[in-house]
Parts: structure tokens; C-alpha cells; sequence
């Protein structure tokens, strides 16, 4: 396995701090977009989806985070299928606020993915884990086994550079 290379960078959108990371795919917007909203593909490298999201919220099992892992809530704030999805999580892990962007040129897909920043002691900590996510995904995606991923050595090779992304951050304001 190659070392994992950081991506994410912050980006302000308003007065919101995000981390932003985008990954590429040899594969159309459709196949992109059902390997992140459809639940039998999302299981694959992230969880699966029970509900229906006509109701606003679906609940998600992941399953690669072991068998202590609780379902959570996913309250859907926008879906314009096949290119935009933003939910957000408030679970015993924290309050997850998440935007994923699709665009496809010349048989490639590009996903923008971003969690907006609430708290920032998380960034060292989170960075890491949507790295070996979205790596995940696109190995996956490529058709190799994402189980192949080795979070430790994802924490070991991205941190500091969360660590020091963090520490440039605004500090937390009331809400």
C-alpha cells in the first residue's frame, strides 16, 4: 500500500469553515451518485440506509467502523439527484454537517465533498477519517476491496497536517 496523502483544505463559505476534499472517477455522474445515496453500494465502502428519504431522513448503519458503531440519523437538507446531496448528523460522535457535489467532463466524474466546520478540536481527527472514506469510495469504486485500507496508517499520514490545518482555523463561535 502507498502512504496516503493528505487533501483536505479549509475553505471559508460565508462565515463557515469547511474542509474540502475531491476525489476523480473513470466512471459517469450516475454510477458516482448511486455509489453514494444507493444503499447496497454505499455498503460497499461506508454503511447502509434504512427509511425513506422522502421523509426527510434516512438511518444509516456504517460498517466499517466495527461493531460498536450506532445508527444515526441522516435528516436530508437538500437532493438535486444526480449532482448535490447535504445531510446532517448530531449523534453521540458530534454534529456532522456534509455537502457533496457531483460534475461530470469527458467520461469523468468529479466528487467535491465538505463538512462544515462547528467545532474545530474535531479537524485533526476527522480529516483523517473522510480521507480513508473517501478512498474508500474510490477503491470501490475501481472494483478492490476497500477493506484494504488501513485507517492506522491513514491517522499516521494525514494528522499532522489536520493537526496544523486546525490551528489556522477560527475558533468556535455560539450559535
Amino acid at each position: 500500500m502507498t502512504t496516503p496523502t493528505p487533501t483536505g483544505r479549509h475553505e471559508r463559505r460565508g462565515t463557515d469553515d469547511h474542509l474540502v476534499w475531491e476525489r476523480t472517477f473513470r466512471a459517469p455522474l450516475d454510477d458516482v451518485w448511486a455509489s453514494v445515496t444507493e444503499s447496497d453500494r454505499l455498503a460497499r465502502w461506508f454503511g447502509t440506509w434504512t427509511g425513506d428519504p422522502s421523509d426527510g431522513f434516512v438511518t444509516v448503519q456504517m460498517n466499517a467502523e466495527g461493531d460498536a458503531a450506532e445508527p444515526s440519523r441522516f435528516e436530508i437538507r437538500a437532493c438535486d439527484a444526480p449532482t448535490h446531496l447535504a445531510v446532517d448528523v448530531v449523534d453521540e460522535g458530534g454534529a456532522w454537517y456534509l455537502d457533496l457535489e457531483l460534475r461530470e467532463s469527458d467520461g469523468t466524474t468529479t466528487l467535491r465533498f465538505a463538512q462544515r466546520i462547528h467545532d474545530v478540536s474535531i479537524v485533526e481527527h476527522t480529516g483523517p477519517g473522510w480521507e480513508w472514506y473517501l478512498d474508500r469510495l474510490v477503491t470501490s469504486a475501481s472494483g478492490a476491496d476497500p477493506d484494504d485500507l488501513d485507517f492506522d496508517a491513514y491517522l499516521a499520514a494525514t494528522h499532522d497536517h489536520y493537526r496544523a490545518l486546525q490551528d489556522t482555523l477560527t475558533p468556535d463561535r455560539p450559535r
